[in-house]
């Protein structure tokens, strides 16, 4: 199985770039990289340090529901391409583990698919969990924090 990590959607990280509200309805909080702990959400690589970074909410589903969860995410604060790569993206590389969650097509989580997972298991974990028919796509989540990395789907 191949999987396809997606960066967050470019139309939304555009219209927030250029002073659009977030999902609460605020403006993103201009900000400057610290360390190696602030990942982009649209071109999954790391922030470096010293760059302009922006912090805003985000919801990675199309619509509120009890389900769709809400929290902060780190963008590049000046343009940045999407993720297009193949294999893992660099801002799953770094953590010791991370959250896994498989979700439903109905954006709803799937009961028992959420497991923190070491780093060099991320992958193996997220095909068994997209193996389920009941799984559309895995969203990957700090284990520390509970913030939204990317989404993955199988490739077809």
């Amino acid at each position: 199985m191949t999987l396809h990590f997606h960066p967050y959607d470019s139309d939304f990280v555009a219209r927030v770039r250029a002073g659009g509200p977030d999902v609460y309805g605020a403006p993103a909080e201009p900000s400057v990289a610290e360390g190696t702990a602030n990942p982009c959400r649209h071109c999954l690589r790391h922030i470096p340090e010293g760059a302009p970074m922006l912090i805003l909410a985000a919801r990675p589903f199309p619509a509120p529901q009890p389900y769709a969860e809400t929290g902060p995410i780190f963008l590049c604060g000046e343009d940045c391409g999407p993720w297009h790569g193949e294999g893992v993206p660099e801002i799953l590389t770094t953590a010791p583990d991370y959250l896994l969650k498989g979700y439903g097509a109905d954006d709803r989580i799937v009961y028992g698919s959420g497991k923190v997972v070491p780093v060099d298991q991320l992958s193996a974990y997220a095909a068994s969990l997209l193996e389920d028919r009941r799984i559309a796509y895995v969203d990957v989540r700090s284990s520390r924090n509970n913030c939204f990395q990317v989404r993955i789907t199988e490739r077809s």
